[in-house]
């Protein structure tokens, strides 16, 4: 079920006003039976590795926190049961979602040696939102085993901590000391809240529907035939494949905070104006906050983080950054995508202190500040293209186009208007980066544009609430163009 389908515009209003009429005694499972509708509607047999997940974490809690006080003698069998959880957990999300590539990698490296292989029958379609709730659930178990938090005694409660329908599918993967306490309590939302999820919800279907949906009608049309399309013509699709991936998954975050805060539960924001950002790390302190903090606190911290050395630091990034990388599909790209990036920030680190010494020499100005983000940008929308491309030989195909053809003309001579959207097209999504950049500029210098808006008259508030529905019904992207797969990362 789709944020942005029929199905979901009646789904959610009915959940909303029956969540609040009922009392608060059955609130909390009326939300979980809406969370688990919602997920099955998107496969009903797959709902059994939810519940598996959920069974799963939520007994081996209970054995760590049993055994947590008697002693060291218990120490062993605390060890086994949070390694049993986390083995569980993924096996099945390698099973999913990576034992196919596993195979087919297995295959092509035997074959270069002359070694014939037969690729297995197995191959399921990947459960959507597998790999965010499956983290979800591990770092619950982990941070029970670490006596960070109680294991939860309700199963109920417990199961709607995993299946939160908002976050379920696409995140932002919550902290149970963060969602846990909220779904306990489940206050009446007040009138507050509800005016301004809805507010949020708005502007990310703006994000969704006018943007990313648009810019994805030029990104595959020029990806799908590079041939046909060469030099400018991908540097343009690859920028705006940027913007398309932030809308998209921004989006989708951004509705789902809206919806949860209509419920009276506040998500963790995900996305923080990421490409206002002057440094690589700085970006990735921004980009899917959840997922980043995720990786440092489980995997990049226990490697020994930045403690034992420059070259231990720098291993335990590439470690985290190519499994980040592995984690978002199983595609050789995506690890090659990981990697890089993980690459730029040691690059940075090591040439931190001459970064510095020049920084003292120029002034600390708004064009400095500007050149340092374009500069990021530039970087960034570099490792999308291995992203975005459907394979590394895909990817070289595309750099090769970039750096064999000189046609930089083509992007003021009316040649972009072919590429699936035509002249007006194009305009509407210049107009609405435009917007997009101008509220980012806004929120990075801490200035909520939302906040201001509920500030203001009854009527100028109702204005704005019709004036962006409109919007997102003219120009958001409907009918034969639409392609209502999924938003992007709902495949990871």
């Amino acid at each position: 079920m789709l944020f942005n389908s029929f199905r979901f515009l009646l789904f959610f209003p009915t959940t909303l006003i029956l969540f609040h009429l009922l009392p608060k005694k059955v609130k909390g499972v009326w939300l979980l039976i809406c969370s688990y509708f919602f997920y099955m509607s998107w496969n009903p047999r797959y709902v059994v590795l939810i519940l598996f997940s959920t069974l799963v974490t939520y007994a081996g809690a209970l054995v760590l926190q049993a055994v947590r006080d008697r002693g060291e003698s218990a120490r062993k069998l605390q060890k086994l049961t949070l390694i049993a959880c986390v083995v569980l957990n993924l096996g099945v999300l390698f099973l999913f979602k990576y034992f196919r590539f596993a195979c087919a990698s297995v295959s092509a490296a035997l074959s270069l040696i002359g070694i014939p292989a037969t690729m297995p029958a197995w191959d399921p379609i990947l459960p959507v939102g597998i790999s965010f709730y499956t983290f979800q659930t591990m770092s619950y178990v982990i941070d029970v085993y670490r006596g960070k938090v109680p294991a939860e005694r309700n199963l109920l409660q417990y199961a709607l901590f995993v299946s939160f329908f908002p976050q379920l599918v696409a995140g932002p993967i919550e902290r149970c000391e963060n969602l846990m306490s909220q779904l306990k309590e489940l206050p009446r939302p007040s009138y507050a809240s509800v005016r301004h999820g809805f507010l949020v919800m708005l502007w990310g279907y703006f994000m969704k529907m006018v943007i990313a949906d648009r810019a994805a009608i030029l990104v595959d049309t020029v990806y799908g035939a590079p041939e046909q399309y060469p030099g400018a013509f991908i540097v343009a699709a690859t920028v705006l494949f940027a913007f398309q991936i932030y809308c998209d998954f921004a989006g989708y975050s951004t509705i789902a905070l809206g919806a949860a805060e209509m419920l009276g539960i506040r998500l963790t924001q995900n996305f923080e104006t990421p490409y206002l950002s002057t440094s690589v790390r700085e970006f990735w302190r921004r980009w899917h906050v959840t997922l980043n903090t995720w990786f440092v606190d489980y995997v990049y911290i226990p490697l020994g983080g930045s403690r034992k050395g420059k070259l231990v630091k720098y291993r335990n990034i590439l470690v985290v950054f190519l499994l980040s990388g592995l984690w978002h599909g199983a595609r050789w790209s995506y690890v090659l995508w990981g990697g890089i990036n993980g690459v730029f920030q040691i690059m940075e680190d090591l040439l931190a202190d001459r970064a510095k010494k020049c920084e003292k020499t120029v002034p600390d100005s708004f064009a400095f500040r500007c050149v340092k983000t374009v500069g990021t940008f530039v970087l960034i929308d570099f490792t999308w293209l291995f992203f975005r491309s459907n394979g590394i030989r895909h990817s070289l195909t595309l750099l090769g186009s970039i750096f064999t053809t000189f046609n930089p003309w083509i992007l003021f001579d009316g040649s972009l208007y072919t590429c699936g959207l035509g002249m007006k097209e194009l305009h509407v999504l210049a107009y609405s980066l435009l917007i997009l950049l101008v509220a980012g500029l806004f929120a990075h210098r801490g200035v909520r544009i939302g906040e201001r808006i509920e500030r203001q008259p009854v009527y100028f508030r109702w204005l704005v609430y019709i004036g962006a529905v409109l919007c997102i019904l003219i120009f958001g992207i409907w009918g034969s163009v639409y392609n209502a797969s999924n938003f992007i990362y709902f495949q990871f």
